[in-house]
């Protein structure tokens, strides 16, 4: 038996203080280290590991307030009880998939380190030492990362159809008897696509969420502010609902730029967040210098 194991993630189990077994996978919650052996993970998550727990567990919020608008009319009342109830169901799915975590009953986790992209992907690193036989060590080399983000996702569906139905059947009387249930027809269709999406691509987002957030909340800030005609400030102020838009993407921003920064040095980071309100200030200070009429208006002038 050789002194190390091949691979990157193969190693040998500790067993009654001493080092037995064959090479092989680590049990869960565990990971090798540079001797190749599999020692339990003890440490608390970093904050840009914190970051991007946040960041899976608002795509299910996000895609439920978004098609809870886009469904419910101008004119229904229930939208609000209905974004309400599907925070409720988000809320209450972390708290419990928290509390089913190692160690159990406590709202915190405990995590292996990620050291580089390759920890997501184990499954591609089973090596083989002779060419013939190949050794199976695929693990959580993130635990509990990548598995968290999927529980959480299966009780988000869970509360939704225990809540959803019954709420939206007593209180969305402004819609017609196919249109309400429509909000949670596309959670059945955008669950799956987030689930395939954290299993297949979950080391990518996690280096490059902060990059994702920020581009969005851009893209998504401009053109709501596009599509609702607001060129001024007194557009702006016109409506609670534009303002709550606004600050909700103002967070967005400062959400993005903490995890690009990482607060690692809070003399230089701080002031970072002042950024966060000049995409919308330089968009109704330049709106009226782009819009569309005015611009016909001067061509056909020849200016």
């Amino acid at each position: 038996m050789s002194s190390t194991c091949p691979g990157l993630y193969c190693g040998r189990t500790i067993i009654n203080e001493s080092i037995e077994g064959e090479c092989g996978v680590c049990p869960r919650g565990q990971r090798t280290n540079i001797e190749k052996i599999c020692m339990k993970c003890t440490g608390s998550p970093e904050l840009y590991d914190w970051l991007y727990l946040g960041f899976m567990a608002m795509l299910p919020l996000v895609l439920h307030w978004f098609f809870i608008e886009w469904y419910s009319g101008k004119k229904s009342s229930s939208a609000l009880f209905q974004h309400i109830t599907a925070l409720f169901e988000c809320t209450a799915a972390a708290v419990v998939t928290l509390l089913l975590n190692d160690p159990v009953g406590q709202l915190s986790i405990r995590s292996c380190e990620v050291k580089m992209l390759s920890d997501w992907y184990t499954m591609l690193y089973n090596p083989s030492p002779d060419y013939v036989t190949t050794l199976h060590c695929t693990q959580e080399a993130v635990f509990p990362l990548y598995t968290i983000v999927l529980i959480y996702y299966a009780f988000c569906l869970v509360f939704m159809m225990l809540l959803r139905p019954l709420l939206v059947k007593k209180i969305a009387c402004g819609l017609g008897k196919t249109d309400r249930f429509k909000s949670i027809y596309a959670a059945l269709y955008f669950f799956p696509i987030l689930t395939v999406l954290q299993a297949v691509g979950g080391g990518l987002l996690y280096y490059a969420f902060p990059y994702i957030i920020l581009v969005l909340s851009l893209v998504t800030l401009a053109v709501y502010m596009s599509a609702s005609e607001i060129q001024s400030f007194k557009n702006l102020v016109a409506k609670k609902k534009r303002l709550v838009v606004l600050f909700s993407h103002w967070l967005l921003h400062a959400y993005g730029i903490i995890s690009i920064s990482r607060l690692d040095k809070l003399g230089q980071d701080l002031p970072l967040l002042a950024l966060v309100p000049g995409p919308a200030l330089f968009y109704l200070l330049t709106a009226r210098f782009t819009e569309p009429n005015r611009i016909l208006s001067e061509g056909g002038n020849g200016h």
